[in-house]
């Protein structure tokens, strides 16, 4: 799951971790209009805990709503571009693009199915686009059996990296089963064990293994401590930041938005299209597409990878084969310097037909000094290890 930052003029909103975040150091931004921690002394540490170890995110800000009704899974089928009806057990969970009638991307959220007979599914979206999202949900519900409920006392916790699982089970040794039992992209209901509200999928924003957690506020604190004591690291948003970038994952608001279509942010992927369902965005979507190949403007992600000294921003211009007669340019989306990698990193909108063979260069000051950079397929980093070849 992706969210994304802006300016918010009014007081931004805490969780029901803000005093777990301020007890425990954390030095509080404004991120989407809520306070949270960027980090807790150290981004790099923070980042190498989850790639090698164990860290966790408070993730509280996500909009969390359960929806309910007979015609549920009708309106997730017209909402969404890719296919609940994929979802075949409760728990299951499916990634997706929510489209507008131009073909381009809303909001990416995850949906979860929550029963067997496809009454009840929940929808956890980003907090930036909180009031957009419902509208849409809103305006496609009209004509459908289904009540909408957000969830704002809900709390969710990422516990993330190779030993979070591992250490979950240790700090919580009745969910030992549970956790083994789940699949990547799949939740369990916690109610009999823990109570109600709580709920965790083996989902998360990073490329490592781990889980995200949901249960009441008024249980987070104790909960975020409990993980503390088992060997769990607080991470804040620049860790959350610089590990997603290696995992080449989309952050809405920059590397994809409602002028974007899914084939130019790496999110192809996720469209349902071989069947006739007609989703909010189908027919614009498949026309731009075509248009797009016809006119030859069709435009994809690649990752960059900057060898020499430098760090790759958003909004520099990506020039490939410079001075030729085919000389294109993209654009950077995300970019950051990788504690994995140590170099510099980003994500980039380049015409379809760039090869990771071109000659590709960057701008790195704006005075027309270029430099070289490396064209990859996404992701950098993946479960610890880099994945290309050096």
């Amino acid at each position: 799951m992706t969210d994304s930052q802006n300016t918010n003029t009014s007081a931004p909103k805490r969780t029901p971790l803000y005093q777990s975040h301020v007890d425990s150091e954390g030095k509080l931004v404004d991120f989407s209009g809520w306070e949270l921690p960027i980090h807790y002394g150290s981004q790099i540490e923070e980042h190498e805990a989850v790639r090698t170890d164990a860290g966790m995110f408070d993730v509280s800000h996500m909009v969390v709503a359960d929806i309910k009704g007979a015609d549920t899974k009708a309106w997730l089928q017209k909402l969404l571009a890719n296919d609940v009806n994929k979802l075949k057990t409760a728990g299951k969970a499916l990634y997706s693009g929510m489209l507008n009638e131009q073909g381009s991307v809303i909001d990416d959220l995850i949906v979860y199915l929550m029963n067997a007979d496809e009454t009840k599914y929940r929808i956890v979206s980003n907090a930036a686009t909180r009031d957009k999202d419902m509208a849409q949900f809103n305006k496609v519900a009209e004509g459908f059996d289904i009540t909408i409920t957000e969830r704002p006392e809900l709390a969710m916790l990422a516990v993330q990296g190779p030993h979070a699982v591992e250490k979950l089970a240790q700090a919580k040794p009745s969910w030992a089963d549970t956790l083994a039992e789940l699949k990547p992209f799949v939740g369990a209901d916690l109610t009999d064990i823990e109570g109600a509200d709580w709920f965790v999928a083996r989902t998360g924003y990073t490329g490592e293994d781990g889980v995200e957690v949901i249960m009441h506020g008024d249980d987070a604190p104790a909960f975020f401590e409990l993980l503390k004591a088992n060997g769990v690291k607080p991470a804040g948003l620049g860790a959350r930041d610089t590990l997603r970038m290696e995992a080449g994952m989309n952050l809405y608001g920059h590397d994809m938005d409602e002028t974007i279509s899914p084939y130019e942010c790496n999110m192809g992927w996720t469209l349902a299209l071989k069947d006739e369902r007609d989703f909010v965005g189908r027919a614009a979507l498949v026309s731009k597409r075509q248009q797009s190949k016809d006119d030859n403007t069709a435009m994809k992600q690649v990752g960059l990878l900057l060898t020499t000294r430098g760090v790759l921003r958003e909004g520099m211009t990506v020039t490939i084969n410079q001075g030729s007669d085919n000389e294109q340019t993209g654009i950077i989306t995300s970019g950051t310097f990788s504690p994995s990698l140590k170099n510099s990193i980003a994500i980039a909108r380049v015409p379809a037909s760039v090869s990771e063979d071109d000659n590709v260069q960057v701008d790195l000051r704006g005075k027309g000094k270029f430099v070289d950079v490396r064209v990859l397929k996404l992701p950098f980093v993946r479960n610890g290890k880099q994945q290309f070849d050096s």
